[in-house]
């Protein structure tokens, strides 16, 4: 009985881990990483999502803005097996579109006012976050195990 609970729950289930690069090219527009899976019950995995978010903080205090953007996004809708202590890794590949406001084309469009901009962005607040953040399904399993990561561009 005990046993059910815990694998209808994920305890002792799939476990996802996201293996990604230290530093990422903005420009290239494509995020090569792995995931690896390991479980201490023969699980299987029905289906991936993995997507690079962005989090847009501007203002200070009481007056802070938070939005989150999506920048890239793939589903995969594989299924495969994850035997009892053993390590399954997968390759992927996602495809992402970075954001540029008007002040940051301005400024790396001219030297002089990319510093400018760049005060102007501290004056103001502005900062932006990258996070990777993979999500599996698993079958019999109600909670779907995920993982995240902050990147650096």
């Amino acid at each position: 009985m005990f046993g059910k609970v815990k694998k209808w729950l994920g305890i002792e289930g799939v476990k996802l881990e996201l293996i990604l690069p230290e530093v990422l090219d903005k420009d290239s527009g494509l995020l090569k990483g792995k995931i690896r899976f390991t479980s201490m019950n023969d699980q299987t995995v029905t289906y991936i999502q993995v997507a690079l978010v962005e989090k847009f903080v501007r203002g200070r205090g009481d007056e802070k803005l938070i939005d989150e953007y999506e920048l890239g996004k793939i589903e995969l809708e594989k299924s495969f097996e994850v035997p009892a202590n053993e390590s399954i890794e997968l390759d992927f590949e996602l495809p992402f579109d970075v954001m540029k406001s008007e002040m940051d084309e301005m400024g790396e469009k001219n030297i002089l006012f990319g510093g400018l901009v760049k005060t102007a962005k501290w004056i103001r607040g502005v900062q932006s976050t990258y996070t990777i953040i993979a999500e599996a399904k698993v079958k019999g399993v109600a909670l779907a195990p995920f993982d995240k990561k902050e990147v650096l561009f």
